[in-house]
């Protein structure tokens, strides 16, 4: 009897929307190539306890538009030690695993470089809505969580022109602040602060009342968690200008939501391509989108590399505004 190569999927970290996408994709690519494939269940924590279920055609019918991740994620400390990762691999050895596909952000990689680094045959894909991974253009769920953002960011408009308020928003991004820049952006906002660039509240404050005196009837910031916190910058404003200011948290909310086309697309792409990578003896990637071409990069050069805002970007903002 011939024995089927055995792959194992976990999704780890915070949530993003098309994870399912990818396991799916993984999931129906390798059984299309003669695989047998496995899932583990609440991340690193659920590769200790052994917490393994077989996935089928069937398992992943369905998930292709649904947020979130079926196979669910935890935080491990566990994992993080010598005889975690020992138990870890132990398990995936007495299940004839032959590769393990890893779907998170920068800590989830690391786990997956631990576990190439003792002899399972590793794959990154780029599972966050930070976007704050190197060497790729885009990680899972980020183009979802723009769309997210901009259509809360519309909302908030409405109700903040009929009042004549200025409304300070909070999106998620403690060291990127690419959610904040690129929303902004697609939403026509008055001032973005990012933590790669010093804000200048007083400065900020200024164009806003100097608005307000030419009678625009609203005014929005939007500001990345990792430069400051909502309500302090809606303080700041508010005594600065004497406007009635509002902060809003967007929190968890950004998680949420079935995923764009865009991140369901490029999900399939880093599925299918993994099983590519496998026929061709390539492990100990983790894989992404640089110029609209999937492409992958060792660990260590993920690690060693450095993510950086677009500045084009936020220079077109300043002309925008």
């Amino acid at each position: 009897m011939i024995s089927l190569k055995k792959i194992a999927i976990l999704t780890s970290g915070g949530d993003s929307q098309g994870m399912n996408s990818a396991v799916r994709a993984v999931a129906r690519t390798g059984l299309a190539n003669g695989f047998e494939i496995f899932g583990i269940r609440k991340g690193y924590k659920g590769l200790i306890n052994n917490d393994f279920i077989k996935l089928g055609s069937k398992e992943v019918s369905d998930i292709l538009y649904r947020g979130g991740t079926f196979l669910q994620s935890a935080r491990s400390a566990e994992f993080e030690t010598p005889e975690g990762q020992a138990q870890a691999v132990e398990n995936l050895k007495a299940k004839g695993i032959d590769y393990l596909v890893v779907i998170g952000g920068d800590g989830s990689y690391r786990g997956a470089q631990a576990l190439e680094r003792h002899g399972i045959k590793s794959f990154g894909l780029p599972g966050t809505i930070d976007n704050d991974i190197p060497l790729t253009d885009y990680t899972i769920g980020f183009d979802t969580t723009l769309n997210v953002v901009t259509d809360a960011v519309g909302n908030l408009r409405d109700t903040m022109s009929s009042h004549e308020r200025v409304s300070v928003i909070e999106a998620m991004g403690r060291n990127c602040g690419d959610i904040a820049l690129q929303a902004g952006i697609a939403s026509g906002v008055d001032a973005i602060l990012i933590p790669e660039i010093e804000p200048d509240i007083k400065q900020t404050a200024a164009n806003i009342k100097e608005r307000f005196e030419r009678g625009k009837s609203h005014s929005i910031v939007i500001v990345a968690e990792g430069a400051g916190k909502a309500e302090d910058v809606a303080k700041q404003i508010k005594e600065l200008t004497g406007l009635d200011t509002r902060p809003t948290v967007l929190g968890h909310i950004q998680r949420g939501g079935t995923p764009s086309a865009f991140d369901r697309v490029y999900s399939s792409r880093l599925g299918h391509k993994v099983i590519e990578l496998i026929q061709q003896g390539v492990t100990g990637v983790g894989l992404g989108m640089e110029n609209n071409k999937i492409t992958y990069h060792s660990f260590e050069e993920i690690f060693n590399a450095k993510t950086e805002i677009n500045e084009q970007l936020y220079h077109i903002f300043e002309d925008l505004v």
